[in-house]
C-alpha cells in the first residue's frame, strides 16, 4: 500500500443525502477539484437530534475528511451548520469551513411584499444561530418559520413521487399560502430534491430560493490548492447499496461507486 499523502480535496458532509445538492453545485463550480462526500446515513436525520449529538458527529466526520486529504470542508447540512460549525472552527482554526444556513438576507431582499417563509428542520428552527440570523437580517419582514418534521425521512427513501410525501408537502406549505408569502427559502439541503413538488404546493406566484450556489461560490473563493485533478468519491456510514440506488435514480450518477465507511 502506498504511503503517499492523499491529494488535497474538498470534503463535504451531511447527515444523509441532502448535501448531494451542494455536491452537485460544487462539481459545476469547481469541475477540476477532487471532491469527497460522506453521508452520515447511519445517524440520519439530524433534525430531531440534540445539539451535543450533532456536534459530536460533525467532529468525527470532519476528522475523517481531514485524514482523507480534505483541505477545505463544506458542512452541507443546515442543521449541522446551526449547531456545530462554531465548534468545528474552534477545533481546527486553520482549516477553512463553509457552512450552509438559511439565507434570510437574500430572501428579504428578493421579497416584494415583505412576507417570506422558511422551510427547515425542527433543529434548525430551534437553533440560536437561526434566531440570530432572523434578528440580524429579517428587519421589518414578516417571516413564517415552518419546521418540517418527517420531510427529510421521506426524501431519504428515494420515493419522491409517493402520496405520503406529497401529502406532507401540502400540509407544510399550507401556512405559507395562508400568510400569502411571496418568497420561500428552502432551509435544508434535502429540499431542492423535491423543489418541483414544493413549488406546486406553494403556487406559481411564490419565489422558491435555495442556497447551494452561494455555498459553492464561497468554497471556490476559499480554495487555494489549484486543481489536482477531477474526481468525486461518495462514502456513507450506512448502507452503500441504498445510496448507490439514490444517486443513480435521483441524480443520474450511474458511474460512481459508493463506499461504506465506519466513522
Amino acid at each position: 500500500m502506498s504511503s503517499a499523502a492523499p491529494s488535497p480535496s474538498i470534503g463535504v458532509f451531511d447527515s444523509g443525502l441532502g448535501g448531494l445538492t451542494v455536491l452537485r453545485e460544487l462539481r459545476r463550480q469547481l469541475p477540476e477539484v477532487p471532491l469527497l462526500y460522506v453521508a452520515d446515513t447511519a445517524h440520519a436525520p439530524y433534525g430531531q437530534r440534540s445539539p451535543e449529538f450533532i456536534q459530536a458527529r460533525s467532529l468525527a466526520l470532519a476528522e475523517h475528511l481531514r485524514a482523507s486529504g480534505a483541505e477545505l470542508i463544506v458542512v452541507a447540512c443546515n442543521t449541522a451548520t446551526a449547531h456545530a460549525i462554531q465548534t468545528l472552527r474552534q477545533h481546527w482554526p486553520a482549516l477553512p469551513f463553509v457552512g450552509t444556513e438559511p439565507g434570510i438576507k437574500p430572501a428579504v431582499a428578493a421579497s416584494k411584499s415583505g412576507r417570506i417563509g422558511v422551510l427547515a428542520t425542527p433543529a434548525t428552527i430551534a437553533s440560536a444561530r437561526y434566531q440570530d440570523l432572523l434578528a440580524r437580517h429579517a428587519g421589518n419582514a414578516q417571516v413564517i418559520s415552518q419546521a418540517c418534521p418527517g420531510l427529510v425521512d421521506l426524501i431519504e427513501t428515494g420515493d419522491l413521487g409517493s402520496a405520503e410525501l406529497q401529502l406532507l408537502i401540502t400540509e407544510l406549505c399550507a401556512p405559507m399560502r395562508e400568510a400569502q408569502v411571496d418568497t420561500v427559502l428552502m432551509g435544508c439541503t434535502h429540499y431542492p430534491l423535491v423543489q418541483t413538488q414544493l413549488q406546486a404546493a406553494l403556487g406559481p406566484q411564490v419565489q422558491l430560493l435555495n442556497i447551494e450556489t452561494a455555498v459553492a461560490q464561497q468554497a471556490e473563493r476559499l480554495w487555494t490548492h489549484g486543481a489536482p485533478g477531477a474526481s468525486m468519491r461518495l462514502q456513507t456510514t450506512g448502507d452503500a447499496a441504498s445510496l448507490q440506488r439514490f444517486v443513480q435514480q435521483v441524480l443520474g450518477w450511474g458511474d460512481l461507486a459508493v463506499e461504506a465507511v465506519a466513522v
